[in-house]
């Protein structure tokens, strides 16, 4: 066998050998009824979290019910629709990153918000997960694959730019979400893993140095992640409280709406980033279990979509957000349980807000867009 590297392309969609018959009305029932169970179960959790807040419930469940029809109006265009616009929805969402940083709202120390009239304040970090994807699909989708190490340069730069403007509002972890949405592009495009290799020597090289490039706070997480108990007041305060919420609960926990740690104001941002703290202590090891059963279920349908579009774009961009999906989840958990520093990056459509949820609905949408449209 040659050790030259092998080139390839991707089929094009009158290349496949079982073409399916375009629906009048493009989307899959399979994915709306699991997203649709995973969003009734966190309703469910955050009613409890904020001490049965109706209003809070209320709030939630209308950012929802706008980013269903959103994910259903987006599966109707084809995916040719979001290739020809993909640079413009970049480029646009580049232009809201600098008008943040220049006439930005700030809010507990966080330059993130817009406040434009006649729109409820949003956070465009949060559209660069689908903009930053769509640009790398965009640049990749004709070219051979596995991608040439220019291109690989050129896809970096596309995804880096985004997350060097989002990194200086600051906002590490949407930061790293964006990166990897760009990245799992390439990677999806057939990356050689000794490539793969290279960067991740490269990135252990450059740690030490990276480490003076951190802010004061961020060095603390790190540190902390080690040792919480150094200062259990201060920086390890939210891992110690997520750790006793979680290990209180056992198999089934307290019950719903018994939990203490919450409804005592020990556990921080109960309704956010630290939601599933939560479900551990009221609903146990068994609340949890049923929580990655859903992600896991939601994960597995969105991946066999993308394999089964018709397009190199549209596999390249299905499975590209359904990776970045996979790493909102887990980057949570682990946070949530002292494997990773606290980056303040939300449980998806469990946490309580608005912009993620929408975007992550979005999402979808482009999914069951680039699998339910067969032409191309």
């Amino acid at each position: 066998m040659s050790n030259i590297d092998y080139v390839r392309h991707m089929p094009a969609g009158n290349q496949l050998s079982t073409p399916r018959r375009d629906p009048h009305i493009h989307f899959d029932p399979w994915l709306i009824v699991l997203l649709l169970a995973l969003m009734t179960y966190g309703m469910i959790v955050l009613y409890s979290a904020v001490d049965r807040d109706l209003d809070v419930l209320l709030a939630q469940g209308s950012r929802f019910v706008a980013g269903l029809v959103l994910m259903v109006i987006i599966a109707q265009f084809h995916p040719r629709i979001y290739l020809r616009w993909a640079p413009l929805i970049y480029l646009a969402g580049l232009g809201l990153l600098v008008a943040v940083l220049v006439a930005g709202t700030s809010v507990n120390g966080s330059q993130r918000w817009l406040d434009l009239p006649l729109l409820p304040r949003f956070q465009p970090a949060e559209a660069l997960k689908l903009g930053g994807p769509l640009m790398v699909a965009w640049y990749l989708h004709d070219r051979p694959l596995p991608p040439s190490l220019k291109d690989v340069v050129v896809s970096l730069l596309l995804a880096l730019i985004p997350a060097a403007l989002i990194v200086v509002q600051p906002d590490l972890g949407t930061s790293i979400l964006v990166t990897g949405a760009g990245l799992s592009v390439v990677v999806l495009a057939g990356l050689y893993w000794r490539w793969v290799g290279y960067a991740l020597l490269a990135a252990a090289a450059a740690a030490p140095g990276m480490w003076y490039l951190l802010q004061d706070y961020q060095r603390r997480r790190i540190l902390t992640l080690f040792d919480p108990e150094s200062d259990p007041l201060g920086a390890g305060w939210n891992t110690i409280q997520a750790k006793t919420a979680l290990g209180s609960g056992g198999l089934f926990g307290k019950g719903l709406f018994a939990g203490t740690q919450s409804r005592l104001e020990f556990l921080p941002e109960s309704q956010t980033d630290f939601i599933i703290a939560v479900i551990g202590e009221e609903l146990g090891l068994a609340g949890i279990a049923l929580l990655l059963v859903l992600y896991l279920a939601i994960i597995g349908r969105a991946f066999f979509l993308a394999s089964s579009s018709a397009s190199s774009f549209g596999r390249l961009v299905a499975g590209a957000l359904t990776l970045t999906f996979f790493v909102y989840v887990f980057v949570n958990i682990a946070m949530v349980s002292g494997l990773l520093p606290v980056v303040g990056v939300p449980l998806p459509l469990i946490s309580y807000g608005g912009t993620s949820a929408i975007t992550l609905l979005a999402g979808f949408g482009i999914i069951m867009s680039a699998y339910s449209h067969r032409s191309w």
